[in-house]
This record gives C-alpha cells, structure tokens and sequence, in this order.
C-alpha cells in the first residue's frame, strides 16, 4: 500500500469516526401545561445541515434552544452535545454555540448602524484591555465574510432598519460567527418572506457548514428545500404538534 493510500485511509477512518455533533435518544421537554416537543432521537455529524419542521406548538423553538444549552429537557433525556452531556454541561455548550432568529435573543436595534452593532459585539468579546473602535466598510466586510462569501457585505454606515430580511439574518449570522460557535440553530427561516431571500440564505448556511460548523434550523415546513438544487439535502426531523409548544 502507498503512502498516499494509506493517507486517503486513515483519513476516511477518522471521518466515520467522529463523534456526532448531537446525539439525542428520548429527548423532550414538559412545561406546566403539557408536553412541549418529543420525545426526539437524532444524531447530527459535524459540518451538517439539519432541518427541524413542524407547525406552530410543536415546540420547534424550544428543541432549538435546548440544543444549545439554554433550556433544560426532563429528566431522562439522554442528550450530548459537542461532546458534554447535557444539562450538566451546558455551560460549556453555550460558550460553543449560538442560536439566531430567536424572537428576543439577538433581535438588533434597528436604529444602530451596522458598524456600530458589530463594534458592540467585538467589544463584548474582546479581552477588557482591548479597545475597539468602530469598524469601518472593510473591518465590515471581513467580519462578515464567512457568512456573506461572494455576496456583497453591508456598509457600516448602513442602519439595521434599512437590511432587507434576508441581509438581516446574514448580518445576524455573521455576528454570530464572530465567537466561532461549533453549531448554530436558526429559528423561524421561512419568517422570510422573500423567495429569494431565503434561498441565498440556504446557500449561505451551505457555506457555514461546510467550513466544519453543525446548523439546525427550523422551518415551518421543508417543501423549498426541493428547489434548492443541492446535491445532498439537509436531514429533516419532523416534530408532531403538541397542545403548547
């Protein structure tokens, strides 16, 4: 055997071998009214795209955040994220992730610029020693390329209000980003009202995966995804509706 052979092998060995990004067997979620989502089994590989539908009460949003460590399952869920068991570990799973799309999570001041915005997030995640000063269109423009790619970035003079949707959760991704998280959730993608919006947003997370990142999101339903063109389609997990959720 040659060695770039062995190479090739002992490559491919190590990439059936990875740990899953999520493992999830039995897992939900009760509030005082009743059941909120489950119970669930997944089990999500590094660098993938998983799509979570289901119509409003099957407790998509809660699945979301319970993927991330801000919310705890019941007791009995056998749930491990990027490695830790949750809920012990959930510390550690906040400080890997983040959640995007979440109404009252990470809604942005419309009336802020986008300098100004992603300026306050750098200062949040600098060393308190740090100063930083507010970006100008190329600080922008890099911040936001691993989200964006080829797309055109926002300007940093531009207000939040004047995005359009689909920009507005790309910015809102590329804030993200900024903390290198190892996986994602996206909540209520199909809030987009635009066609095209939402499809250069897909394309967008095509790109965030493939760069190794785990992304869920959530969708009220997964016929769009036909449309897509993509050779391999994002995993889907169908939740059932529940009274609350």
């Amino acid at each position: 055997m040659s060695i770039d052979t062995r190479i090739e092998a002992a490559e491919e060995a190590t990439a059936t071998t990875r740990e899953p990004a999520v493992r999830a067997h039995a897992l939900q979620l009760d509030g005082a009214r009743g059941r909120i989502f489950g119970p669930v089994d997944l089990e999500l590989a590094p660098g993938s795209i998983t799509l979570v539908t289901g119509r409003a009460g099957s407790g998509k949003t809660s699945l979301l955040l319970t993927l991330v460590g801000r919310m705890k399952p019941n007791r009995g869920s056998d749930l491990t994220v990027l490695g830790r068991r949750l809920p012990a570990g959930r510390r550690a799973v906040q400080l890997s992730s983040a959640a995007v799309g979440v109404h009252g999570l990470d809604d942005l001041d419309e009336e802020v610029t986008v300098g100004a915005t992603l300026r306050e997030r750098e200062a949040w995640l600098a060393p308190w020693y740090r100063v930083v000063r507010t970006p100008d269109d190329a600080r922008v423009a890099e911040a936001c390329a691993p989200v964006f790619g080829d797309l055109p970035a926002p300007k940093a003079h531009t207000l939040i209000h004047q995005l359009d949707e689909a920009d507005n959760l790309l910015f809102r991704l590329a804030l993200a980003m900024l903390s290198e998280p190892d996986l994602i959730v996206i909540d209520d993608i199909d809030s987009l009202h635009d066609t095209d919006g939402r499809r250069k947003v897909w394309e967008c997370l095509h790109g965030i995966a493939d760069s190794g990142v785990t992304v869920v999101v959530a969708a009220a339903a997964a016929g769009e995804l036909s449309r897509l063109g993509w050779a391999t389609l994002p995993q889907h997990v169908a939740l059932p509706t529940h009274a609350i959720g």
